[in-house]
């Protein structure tokens, strides 16, 4: 059996847990997470979940707070991940 046939580990997909916010505002995975077998499927995974849309709306408030995107692109980002949120529900 490889590192791919084995059991994915508790934490597998659980954004706060691989991929959790910094002191400094943004997300980081933590030391654990690095040596582990499944470590991108597990971050694709969770940014690909239901809290993943946490991810996108902290990138767009960052892009808005430094000047990247505009008002307008603000807002229809905001709206485009609001309406994806609700058809996850």
């Amino acid at each position: 059996m490889n590192d791919r046939d084995k059991e994915h580990p508790y934490c597998f997909g659980k954004l706060d847990n691989v991929f959790p916010l910094g002191d400094d505002g943004l997300r980081h995975s933590p030391e654990g997470c690095m040596v582990c077998f499944c470590k991108t499927d597990c971050l694709r995974a969770a940014v690909k979940g239901p809290e993943g849309i946490k991810v996108k709306e902290e990138q767009v408030k960052r892009a808005h707070g430094s000047g990247t995107i505009s008002f307008v692109e603000r807002w229809a980002r905001k709206k485009a991940l609001e309406n994806k949120k609700k058809m996850r529900r």
